[in-house]
């Protein structure tokens, strides 16, 4: 296998990483309760499960600009929105 081969398979395999990372995070935010969403301030419960799961559809399918915003939304809910909520979930309020 040459290099080239090498780079475009672990791209391949990262990309899918990414989106079944984006599947998670759909089912984690689809099983999250409804008014946590409204307490931290972000967009409703179902929404978030339509931007994940268009997001990991994007990613897989590997759409020129649109799987890096897929990728960037992924990241926003796993870094940002989910902690929020989990904090939220669990009674630490605060800043």
């Amino acid at each position: 296998m040459t290099l080239l081969a090498g780079y475009f398979l672990f791209e391949r395999i990262l990309f899918i990483l990414i989106a079944l990372s984006g599947v998670a995070g759909a089912a984690f935010a689809a099983t999250t309760r409804d008014d946590a969403y409204q307490a931290g301030d972000r967009q409703s419960k179902w929404i978030w499960v339509a931007i994940l799961v268009g997001s990991a559809f994007v990613v897989v399918t590997r759409v020129p600009f649109l799987s890096w915003a897929g990728m960037v939304a992924i990241g926003v809910y796993w870094f940002d929105v989910r902690p929020h909520l989990k904090s939220i979930v669990s009674g630490n309020y605060g800043w």
